[in-house]
């Protein structure tokens, strides 16, 4: 208890009536103490402005993408929750700008809204790996499950931004398609890249564009065939990836193969052109085709194997020069014109390997086997602590 001093005041005139001692308790005091509205409520406190700036981007994010009410509320959570978590306290400026758009795009992929990573690097100028790291340091942190996109829902999603699908000042008549027929021609020629191991290990958005310029082109050939692919890329509004290209050479090398199994065909001289005509045929007996123009890989280890003991166990006899001199050839030619193995195209086209340095005379003379100086052992020996331990074991029986 401690004691405090009282005056008894007149509301009149303000004087002092009487003075008196009051005796009080901490526990008393505590509790006649004012506390403010405002403070009891938590009005006075407010946001960091490194959270506020993050907020509204979040929020303007969400609004560029037309998302929902509810996306935008989950990530601005998330992207709370992130500032909260103390692996994002001492991260640069600019990995804090790039946690909103993986908050967004976490979002996205939860409630299996279609969203590119892509897409989010580039409104939000943000390099791509840089942008994948804050993404899987946030997954992790968070400890957040996102399910992986389709590529029925990339499909739909890449080609809702094309605009070919309304006519335009810029774009011809002939070259107006048909969203629906486009976005089910190319669904198509993207699960055969995805069964011939064209899609495995790449990034999807390439495949996707090669294969949408050829459903184009296959949807009305004749006034569409001579219209390149990065003219039809500007015309559609979207950007040309550097691998769009290669995944369009090799998509075209498929369906080459395809087409010298099917009958009709056979009587055409078929070039990377002319073989767009037929993409429908091609497709619609696609699963007959690809097993008639590959084949397994175990199929061509078994039948290797096979040649090579019947020509082992055939007795040998001398053969004429000119068919040894043509057995190379032909045996070259069949490998090419017959059935290869469906492989991925990194088996296939494996990269070449850098050769290393050739050895110097004083380094290819050493064999390991020279002996060791002590000052080079005493190198090894850094602390006092090593040596105690070194002398213990010499000690020991």
């Amino acid at each position: 208890a401690h004691y405090a001093q009282q005056q008894l005041v007149c509301a009149a005139c303000g004087c002092v009536l009487a003075e008196g001692l009051l005796t009080t308790t901490y526990a008393d005091e505590e509790h006649l103490r004012e506390v403010a509205y405002s403070q009891s409520t938590g009005q006075k406190e407010q946001l960091s402005r490194c959270l506020l700036r993050g907020i509204r981007r979040v929020q303007d994010l969400c609004k560029v993408l037309q998302l929902p009410t509810v996306f935008e509320e989950t990530a601005v959570s998330y992207f709370q929750r992130a500032l909260q978590h103390p692996s994002f306290h001492l991260v640069s400026l600019e990995k804090k700008e790039l946690l909103g758009g993986c908050c967004v795009f976490v979002t996205c992929r939860q409630h299996n809204w279609p969203l590119t990573m892509g897409t989010i690097c580039s409104l939000l100028y943000a390099k791509q790996e840089l942008f994948a790291g804050v993404y899987l340091s946030l997954q992790k942190e968070l400890e957040l499950s996102v399910p992986a996109l389709s590529l029925a829902d990339l499909v739909t999603t890449h080609l809702n931004s094309f605009q070919l699908f309304q006519h335009g000042a810029d774009i011809p008549a002939a070259f107006v398609e048909d969203k629906e027929k486009m976005v089910a021609r190319t669904m198509q020629m993207v699960e055969l890249a995805s069964e011939t191991w064209l899609v495995t290990g790449r990034h999807p958005i390439p495949v996707v564009t090669a294969a949408a310029f050829l459903a184009w082109q296959s949807l009305q050939p004749a006034g569409r065939l001579t219209c390149p692919f990065a003219r039809f890329c500007k015309l559609a509004g979207v950007d040309l990836p550097p691998p769009a290209h290669l995944r369009l050479k090799e998509l075209l090398d498929i369906l080459l193969r395809m087409a010298s199994q099917l009958a009709w065909l056979k009587v055409f001289k078929l070039d990377k052109k002319t073989v767009v005509k037929h993409i429908g045929d091609l497709l619609q007996h696609r699963i007959f085709l690809l097993k008639n123009a590959f084949c397994l890989e175990g199929e061509e280890e078994q039948r290797a194997a096979g040649e090579g003991s019947a020509g082992e166990s055939s007795p040998s006899s001398p053969a004429p020069s000119g068919e040894a001199a043509q057995e190379p050839s032909a045996g070259k030619r069949q490998r090419e014109g017959g059935r290869r193995p469906l492989l991925p195209p990194c088996l296939l086209n494996p990269r070449k390997r850098l050769r290393t340095a050739a050895l110097s005379p004083a380094d290819a003379a050493l064999t390991g086997d020279e002996p060791i100086s002590d000052s080079e052992m005493e190198q090894y020996l850094r602390s006092p602590e090593e040596m105690r331990a070194l002398r213990k074991a010499k000690a020991w029986p």
